[in-house]
């Protein structure tokens, strides 16, 4: 007897809703939905980074907040702008299967020079904040939410 596990019906239903797009609606999807480019995100971490900075040297009145602040931005930063390079030079993959080797290869690039970075952060920054610095890291890596929120055509279904 061929029992089918209670998933496999649902793939099956999901399967007969499917309808392709012609090529007008997939023409028209992509003018809804223009790619963003990763040069933006990362321009707009810089920027979201240097806000930071400027704010927690402001706030506390001590430039080694706002330098610990910059340098937990460029944890982030420079790691992104690495990986953005890696990953948008040489074209396309040629296959699934390289590409996310190449994007996974380069995600590791980027995690461990975040990591190797932060370690090295109280030899590079004189004095340093640690609750400045951790503002600066999460502060920047939320620029990538942001930048999901305000990409034209997030919110449009039609």
């Amino acid at each position: 007897m061929n029992k089918k596990a209670p998933w496999q019906d649902e793939l099956e239903a999901q399967d007969e809703d499917f309808k392709p797009l012609t090529p007008e609606e997939a023409q028209a999807w992509r003018r809804r939905n223009p790619p963003v480019s990763v040069w933006r995100i990362v321009a707009g971490q810089v920027a979201v980074g240097a806000l930071v900075a400027l704010l927690a040297w402001g706030i506390s009145g001590q430039a080694r907040v706002g330098w610990s602040a910059a340098y937990g931005a460029l944890c982030v930063a420079i790691p992104a702008v690495i990986f953005a390079r890696g990953v948008t030079r040489g074209g396309m993959a040629v296959g699934a299967g390289a590409a996310m080797t190449r994007l996974f290869g380069w995600e590791l690039v980027k995690l461990v020079l975040c990591i190797a970075m932060m370690a090295a952060a109280p030899h590079v920054v004189r004095d340093l904040s640690w609750l400045a610095l951790l503002a600066g890291v999460v502060a920047v890596m939320k620029t990538y939410w942001i930048a999901l929120l305000v990409r034209s055509g997030v919110r449009k279904t039609v």
